[in-house]
């Protein structure tokens, strides 16, 4: 992966340790005799409300990796443009998300894995293995792998990270022409200071997670 001199980010450190985005995961799923490796990740889970949002990607051979890194360090044009170039050229994309009334009833990590199994589902050609971030997906008969931080290390994970932050800001802004006054096309319903105003003066919504310590009843008493 190549990136214009002058313009490199700072890597992310974790417990001390450089994180570096590159091929490192799907050159050691490749190989172990796999070739349609695709990458797993979701956002969204620590909203308060609107859904969970997750991506699949299977980059495929020739793909251009360059810029790709954690959708959370990229600015906004800098993440359309990426996931754009990803819907066209990689090699398969989907996306799947679970609602605020699955996340209610199932809690947001069972939502989480669910979104991420429905977007393994919903690629147009099947994957023989998987590099999901942090977690394994129940109910998906494939080989995978946890990586923490994997959207940080991993290509593949960092477009699913890309593609499913696009499709759910994209929402999100749907969203607040539809529920105005909660801020979403800018705080994505994330608890930020705004959003948490307005929820104490006019109450959830109902895209509202009611089972969300920040949405509970106390809030508006």
């Amino acid at each position: 992966m190549t990136r214009a001199p002058g313009r490199a980010r700072r890597p992310q450190v974790h417990r001390g340790v450089e994180l570096h985005c590159g091929m490192q995961f799907e050159e050691e799923a490749r190989a172990q005799g796999h070739v349609a490796i695709a990458g797993i990740d979701e956002v969204g889970r620590g909203a308060l409300c609107g859904p969970v949002v997750a991506g699949a990607v299977v980059l495929g051979d020739g793909f251009d990796s360059t810029d790709l890194d954690d959708s959370k360090r990229l600015t906004r044009r800098q993440r359309e443009r990426l996931a754009d170039r990803i819907r066209a050229t990689a090699g398969a994309w989907a996306t799947g998300l679970a609602e605020p009334d699955e996340i209610d009833r199932l809690n947001i990590l069972q939502a989480s894995l669910l979104a991420m199994r429905r977007a393994v589902e919903a690629l147009p050609e099947r994957p023989d293995a998987l590099l999901v971030d942090a977690l394994t997906i129940p109910g998906v008969e494939l080989p995978q792998r946890a990586i923490v931080k994997g959207d940080a290390l991993s290509v593949s994970i960092a477009a699913a990270s890309i593609v499913a932050k696009v499709t759910r800001d994209a929402l999100m802004r749907e969203l607040d022409r539809q529920h105005p006054g909660y801020g979403l096309a800018h705080n994505m319903g994330y608890a930020s200071e705004d959003h948490r105003a307005a929820l104490r003066r006019r109450g959830p919504s109902c895209i509202h997670r009611r089972t969300f310590h920040g949405t509970q009843r106390w809030l508006f008493a």
